[in-house]
């Protein structure tokens, strides 16, 4: 009789399972049969996993190329040149490749003449010495309006208005009572008839030329001998008429401004300065006045006066010239260009792009040899143009960065910050590369972590190290395959795992 047996799912054969016929075997694959096939490959890939991880632990990786040329990180190859003997410890490399990619410019500094020009946008204005406004000494009303819109030109005599005042013709009928007492007392032979007389005539044309009545108008009542119903108020000089604020038939007071007169026979030219700008410029310095539109070419002129305050809005501080304003071709509020000349002197300059200003302090970026920068502290003085003065900091002969100086800036913060990590951080090495020559530095950052080794890979023609980083895992063993031409060795599954 012929025993049948059953393999179990731990691999084990059950006696007690029925028989199978002989069809039944040769119709469907044994189970059991699988098993030694599968232990086959788990064998061969364990074999094949642990070679290949000896080939990369023996392999160093190629750095990438991006970061070739960061200096200072462990483990990667750089390219930098030799740091030159002028570069601090802030000095940054970058690669001819990355300039020309970010577009990195550099000038020279250095000495020459300049010449103190000043260049701003002034505006013509009224002169102020030249304005007036009218205004009446009695109260009444506006009976006749001879000059009726702003702008009209007006001559010196020419009248403006008639105004009626109940008080002003009180003043003249008292004054013609005044003058026809005195005709009659000058007749007999009283002196003190005579006197008194006089002095009521004198007190009444004082009070009519204090109310703005001319002399021409009190010899025009006398002439008359009646008082006269309207005053008429006149031009005090030639000129152009700015505000009218009176209409015919108006009550117009004293405190009332019923026109605004301006001379332009001479106008102001003010101009704004900077701040600093502002120590530079004096009364009498000379001044070139350009026309945007050739109105009157380029004028000269003289500073008469600097405003003694700044502009709190603008920041600036406001000068002025006075400028002939012949056959009135120079217009009010008209924009023109004020050039300010002064001496010229010499000076090392820096160009104003170069500068980085902070508020807190000012620096340039220092172009040294061999692809390397360096920030530098610099004081300079008042701009020139498009250049600054150097007080300190750099000298001639310099060269500095004028454009992308802000990328190279971050380059250099971030060296910086991975210096201070460095230093601050215990495990992680951000030193120089290593000198030409000498062997690589070994990475022990690791070491402390158990579990966990990172094998230095072996010189060439020295065997595979031993990887034992998973010995302290339970459950875990990873046997390292036999070299060439040795046994294999004996299989060691892992704990936990049945039938491995």
């Amino acid at each position: 009789m012929t025993t049948a047996t059953h393999m179990m799912n731990d691999g084990s054969l059950d006696p007690g399972a029925p028989a199978a016929t002989p069809s039944a075997l040769l119709g469907r694959p044994r189970r059991g049969a699988r098993w030694p096939a599968v232990i086959a490959i788990a064998i061969a890939a364990a074999g094949g996993g642990a070679a290949v991880g000896s080939r990369l632990r023996t392999e160093a990786p190629p750095a990438p190329a991006g970061m070739a040329g960061m200096a200072g990180m462990a483990g990667m190859a750089s390219e930098a040149p030799p740091r030159p003997p002028s570069a601090g410890s802030n000095a940054v490399y970058i690669s001819l490749g990355r300039q020309q990619l970010v577009g990195v410019r550099t000038a020279v500094v250095e000495r020459r003449r300049v010449e103190g020009t000043v260049r701003t946008v002034g505006t013509l204005a009224y002169d102020e010495t030249h304005t007036a406004q009218i205004h009446t000494r009695v109260s009444g009303w506006v009976e006749k309006l001879f000059v009726d819109y702003v702008g009209k030109p007006v001559r010196r005599g020419q009248p403006l208005f008639a105004v009626y005042s109940p008080d002003l013709s009180t003043a003249q009928a008292d004054y013609l009572v005044a003058l026809r007492a005195s005709q009659r007392v000058g007749e007999t032979a009283n002196a003190d008839l005579k006197s008194g007389a006089d002095a009521l005539l004198a007190a009444s044309r004082e009070r009519m030329k204090r109310w703005d009545v001319s002399d021409a108008q009190i010899s025009e009542l006398e002439r008359a001998g009646h008082p006269t119903r309207t005053m008429t108020i006149e031009s005090p000089f030639d000129g152009v008429v700015l505000e009218k604020n009176v209409f015919a038939g108006q009550y117009v007071t004293p405190d009332m401004t019923t026109f605004k007169l301006a001379d332009l026979s001479t106008v102001w030219v003010v101009g704004q300065v900077f701040e600093y700008e502002a120590a530079r410029i004096h009364p009498g310095d000379p001044i070139d006045v350009e026309f945007p539109y050739g109105q009157a070419g380029t004028l000269r002129a003289r500073i008469e006066f600097v405003y003694p305050e700044v502009d709190p809005q603008t920041r600036r501080v406001r000068f002025r010239a006075v400028l002939p304003n012949l056959g009135r071709k120079l217009k009010p509020d008209t924009y023109v260009t004020l050039i300010w000349h002064g001496e010229a002197t010499e000076h090392v300059v820096v160009p104003k792009e170069a500068v980085i200003d902070t508020g807190a302090r000012k620096y340039v970026l220092l172009a040294l040899a061999g692809g390397y920068f360096e920030p530098r502290d610099v004081q300079v003085g008042p701009p020139f143009d498009d250049v600054y003065p150097v007080i300190a900091g750099i000298a001639a002969g310099d060269r500095v960065v004028t454009s992308s100086q802000f990328l190279i800036d971050s380059e250099t913060n971030l060296m910086a910050a991975m210096q201070g990590m460095a230093m601050s951080m215990p495990g992680m090495d951000m030193g120089a590369p290593p000198a030409a020559g000498s062997a690589a530095p070994v990475d022990h950052s690791m070491h402390d972590m158990p579990g966990m080794k990172m094998d230095v890979a072996p010189a060439a023609g020295s065997a595979a190290p031993v990887d034992h980083s998973m010995h302290d895992m339970p459950g875990m063993k990873m046997d390292v395959p036999p070299s060439a031409g040795s046994a294999a060795p004996a299989k060691s599954s892992m704990p936990g795992m049945p039938g491995m």
